[in-house]
């Protein structure tokens, strides 16, 4: 049944998934588009873009979105379901994660054992990140006006340091003067 792949795949990303969000979205390109096939790569970028513009954390925000988009069609009932399996699949082992650490943090947070796992995690997931954003640019960029969209981003991120959501906001401008 589609609702249990659904618990599972998110589940199994949830387990193996360190670093956030942005982290996990390399695990959700190959498991749903390439593997399952339950999104086109097309759906999957616009996907980010709407967990980038709605709130709460992407990972979750991309679950649900999945989930209710993988099952939709069998009814609105269903596609609920799916959202609320596939989220909660991805949060199950980070929850229990996150509170076991919680509660014994202070006791091996001077562990060099801990320590090294976490100095070890770190570079792993500035690649996955980058990976991330090199699969999205191949499939989100279709022209040299996208190009100048992103410098004009970066600058506008980095050298004027401009809020993120101005900055979201300015692009939708963009891309409805640009691209209608």
């Amino acid at each position: 049944m589609i609702i249990l792949e659904l618990f599972w795949a998110f589940l199994t990303i949830g387990m193996v998934s360190f670093g956030g969000g942005y982290a996990m979205l390399p695990l959700f390109e190959r498991m749903v588009v390439h593997e399952q096939g339950w999104i086109t790569m097309e759906r999957f970028v616009d996907m980010i873009a709407i967990s980038q513009v709605t709130p709460g954390p992407i990972a979750i925000n991309a679950a649900t979105f999945i989930g209710f988009q993988t099952v939709k069609e069998f009814g609105l009932l269903y596609g609920i379901f799916g959202s609320a399996m596939s989220t909660f699949g991805v949060v199950f082992v980070p929850v229990i994660l996150v509170s076991l650490v919680a509660k014994y943090y202070e006791a091996f947070k001077s562990s060099k054992i801990v320590k090294g796992i976490f100095m070890g995690l770190r570079p792993v997931l500035v690649g996955l990140i980058i990976a991330s954003v090199i699969s999205v640019a191949e499939n989100a960029v279709f022209d040299i006006l996208g190009y100048g969209v992103i410098i004009a981003a970066l600058i506008l991120l980095v050298r004027f340091r401009l809020h993120p959501i101005i900055v979201i906001f300015i692009s939708g401008i963009l891309g409805v003067v640009l691209y209608l």
